[in-house]
């Protein structure tokens, strides 16, 4: 499988969602018949789509209104949600901010300290609405916060970072210690992010309940160019799910993996689930909805970060509900909308009835499936050409340099 790429050394041929496609099955199914359900311990959602852990992407009211719906939203404990007691205000500083002075802006609001406080609050503001309250956190701060948000009522943790591992060295700190962290919990414990089959074994077995998947995809994150640290996510996700199907051989304990990030639309959902995914993590897709916080902006998570910031802001516009967003009718032509209608449409198409059929897809490499006969849509840059669903803001530089050229 490896390629020379110069005397003695030898890498890996790795792939993207735009470089394969999916093959029709030998039978088809209506899609109001599939099943799309997965599961997470004792918890049962009825749309395998989560809203990641962003702030401009979730706060208390989004994450309410996604639990109603039947999905699951993952609120930032690291971000403003639990540093500011009106976070609406900080996130208003971000998204009016100067696009040359955002990484400032934002580096200067999150020194704020977190207010333990406010975490029980937000998880209790979610709990009220009576529907499922995930919170993420990094794992410097996963004993503090895990304890604070399982006793305020959380239905589940995740402890997240650029790349996550089961043996993490350090002696400035004490590294986290995911199996003893597990055992104090009496929810369940997502961790993340991995990206190779070495790695998902290994936090598999310290007893990790679901697994994120991904290093760097995301829409608002630029860890690939700051780190030159990735694997394109079909292949991680491949890789992932192998090591899932090991650990569940092996132990009899099956965990749930979760592709996380670089899914622009419906189509490249399906093809996380087709590689193996039992759920998926999205935030741009999210952060385009009316009820999203960041009012059409996104930021990526490490966006923060005092000396490294990976992220960066990104304009993608409030094109439309999160219903509209999730079940449609969809009013783009790009696929950002209707996604549980494109994954149920899929799922018909290639026979599944299930997740667990549809992990058993037929796949091909196919590096012309975004480009074979689409010059007209290249030409005017509509549907599949289309490189965003809504243009920048008019105040933006990428606006007025354009408008300056009319």
């Amino acid at each position: 499988m490896a390629e020379w790429i110069g005397i003695g050394r030898r890498a890996r041929r790795c792939y993207g969602f735009d470089e394969i496609a999916l093959v029709p099955g030998t039978i088809s199914m209506n899609p109001t018949e599939v099943d799309t359900t997965w599961k997470l311990d004792h918890l049962t959602f009825r749309v395998p789509i989560i809203a990641s852990a962003m702030d401009g992407v979730v706060d208390v009211t989004f994450a309410v209104e996604m639990g109603r719906m039947g999905g699951l939203a993952v609120l930032n404990l690291d971000g403003v949600q639990a540093r500011y007691n009106d976070p609406q205000e900080a996130i208003a500083q971000i998204v009016q901010g100067d696009v040359e002075k955002t990484t400032e802006i934002v580096q200067r609001l999150y020194k704020e300290p977190i207010k333990e406080p406010l975490i029980a609050k937000r998880v209790e503001e979610i709990k009220r609405a009576k529907v499922p309250c995930a919170v993420s956190t990094i794992p410097q701060n996963t004993a503090r916060f895990g304890a604070i948000a399982q006793e305020a009522g959380a239905d589940l943790f995740v402890v997240q970072s650029t790349v996550t591992t089961a043996r993490h060295i350090a002696t400035a700190y004490k590294p986290l210690d995911f199996a003893a962290f597990i055992k104090t919990m009496k929810i369940p414990v997502i961790g993340g992010n991995v990206v190779t089959y070495e790695q998902g074994v290994e936090l598999m077995e310290t007893g990790i309940h679901a697994l994120l998947v991904g290093v760097g995809p995301g829409a608002a994150c630029t860890t690939r160019g700051v780190l030159g640290v990735g694997v394109p996510q079909v292949t991680a996700t491949v890789d992932c799910a192998a090591a899932r199907d090991f650990y569940y051989k092996k132990s009899g304990r099956y965990v749930p993996i979760i592709t996380d990030g670089g899914m622009r639309n419906g189509g490249d959902i399906c093809k996380a689930f087709a590689c193996g995914s039992d759920a998926v993590m999205v935030g741009s897709a999210f952060a385009k909805a009316k009820e999203a916080p960041g009012r059409g902006y996104h930021w990526g998570m490490a966006y923060p970060h005092s000396s490294l910031p990976r992220g960066t802001r990104i304009f993608v516009g409030t094109t439309g509900t999160l219903e509209q967003i999730l079940f449609g009718p969809a009013q783009t032509d790009d696929g950002s909308q209707n996604l549980m209608g494109a994954l149920t449409t899929c799922m018909g198409t290639v026979g599944a009835k299930d997740v667990k059929a549809f992990q058993l897809t037929d796949i091909i490499i196919a590096p012309s499936i975004q480009t074979e006969g689409k010059i007209f849509q290249q030409v005017q840059r509509v549907g599949m050409a289309r490189k965003g669903s809504a243009e920048a803001p008019l105040n933006s530089p990428v606006r007025k340099s354009k408008l300056s050229r009319v």
